[in-house]
């Protein structure tokens, strides 16, 4: 038997920096990992998008080359080299984690794992025990009832991340965060790019005044949108779907399903010992502890906040809370982005909370067109919206633009600090830069 202070199945963002965490704490710590170390978002997640999504960026500088006095410009896009160096950074960072768990004196396990009881992990023949054990597992596609959905044609997340060729004509399916940053990419590298959402606009994490914004700037780049249209067919090349109790069809090349993602629970056994969970994730309270006591669940698993950064705090959260060591992290305040181009991002209540929840809120916009760095920068796309209670406090802040995920980096903590509107007007901001649309926004309450 190989005994443990603490078990940790996956080693994503959630499960690694909480091995992490836990070893510099004193706990002797193993990792359980059934495919690559750095889980889901390093290998097939986060960080292949965003690679892929900067490579795009310069794509769309190079469109606009004339505008930097750049006149003539040719190139040809080297697909399988984009790739190549999508590969370079993964294999990078991934070693930079396996070498990290190794100075850590992390002991990490290749294999699936599955409860054999509370406080046992069997991985193949060989079984692990720990007082405590988290469930860092991730997520997975989820794949909808559509006929004609086990097509050769059809491809999740992961399965686009390793095409070797550009698709003349990708149709995606779901207008959240994976599709839009995946419309706005392959748009850049020069395919024709249609996007068919069940709802009424996109990206319901965002504003929605936001988030339309973002989409009529996609549409201008060329990205179809086709909204309030259910899928109800792939044949062949063509997807047929409902919109306004009227049928069409579009043709196309690939689908990728992009309709949201579901905790990666199969074959853990979580039946055996009883770990409560239902069609959103493995049930947890605030330690991030399940029904179980000494099984905590942590990151997309436990269906609270599927963002890698979110599964880090939790994990390091429950690890304080096995080792009876007190935090501030503000689980209520969680910044997301969307990298497409411009990318958005969001922090905190929306207009739409607000109204849908009785919230009394002051909100005030700003524009990028009116901003010194990014008239500079020829990025004057872009708005942000900033709301505060009735009080002055900042409840929120959602935009889209150039370097949005940076500025609401400053918002949230802002907000974790409890500050004011009144305290940011106060805050020199250096010029000329995009974090500026933010100060000038604060002087209008």
């Amino acid at each position: 038997m190989n005994k443990s202070d603490l078990i940790i199945i996956g080693s994503g963002p959630g499960g690694y920096r909480a091995a992490e965490h836990a070893a510099k704490n004193g706990l002797s710590v193993t990792v359980i990992e059934k495919a690559h170390i750095g889980g889901t978002c390093l290998n097939e997640g986060c960080i292949p998008t965003k690679t892929l999504c900067h490579h795009a960026k310069i794509i769309d500088t190079l469109m606009d080359s004339e505008v930097y006095g750049l006149s003539g410009m040719n190139y040809d896009i080297d697909f399988a080299k984009i790739m190549e160096r999508k590969e370079a950074v993964i294999s990078q960072l991934r070693n930079g984690v396996e070498i990290l768990m190794q100075q850590s004196g992390v002991t990490v396990i290749m294999g699936e794992a599955r409860f054999k009881d509370a406080h046992t992990i069997s991985v193949g023949e060989e079984e692990y025990t720990a007082t405590n054990i988290i469930i860092a597992t991730g997520s997975q596609a989820k794949i909808p009832p559509i006929e004609g959905i086990n097509s050769d044609i059809v491809i999740t997340s992961r399965e686009l991340l390793n095409i070797n060729k550009i698709p003349k004509r990708l149709c995606i399916v779901g207008a959240g965060v994976i599709g839009m940053e995946f419309a706005s990419v392959f748009s850049s590298f020069g395919s024709e790019v249609t996007v068919i959402e069940f709802l009424k606009e996109s990206l319901p994490v965002l504003d929605s005044d936001i988030a339309k914004r973002l989409r009529q700037t996609l549409s201008k780049r060329g990205v179809n949108f086709y909204m309030q249209s259910a899928v109800k067919k792939i044949s062949g090349h063509t997807v047929m779907f409902e919109r306004k109790n009227k049928n069409e069809q579009v043709e196309t090349d690939l689908v990728l399903i992009s309709t949201g993602r579901g905790a990666n629970i199969d074959g853990l056994h979580l039946e055996d010992v009883g770990i409560e969970n239902d069609r959103t994730g493995i049930n947890v309270d605030e330690n991030m502890q399940t029904n179980i006591s000494g099984i905590y669940a942590v990151g997309d698993v436990n269906g609270k906040c599927m963002l890698a950064h979110a599964a880090t705090a939790q994990g390091i959260h429950a690890v304080n809370h096995i080792i009876g060591k007190p935090d501030h992290i503000c689980f209520n305040i969680i910044p997301s982005a969307i990298f497409t181009n411009p990318e958005a991002a969001s922090v905190g209540m929306s207009e739409d909370i607000c109204k849908d929840k009785g919230i009394e809120y002051i909100c005030k916009k700003g524009y990028y067109r009116a901003n010194g760095k990014a008239l500079a920068m020829n990025e004057t796309e872009g708005m942000l919206k900033l709301i505060s209670d009735h009080e002055g406090r900042i409840i929120g802040c959602h935009a889209f633009g150039a370097h949005t995920a940076d500025i609401i980096q400053e918002v949230s903590v802002l907000m974790c600090k409890n500050s004011t509107v009144e305290e940011l007007k106060d805050m020199i901001h250096t010029h000329p830069t995009f974090g500026e649309i933010l100060q000038s926004v604060s002087e209008q309450f």
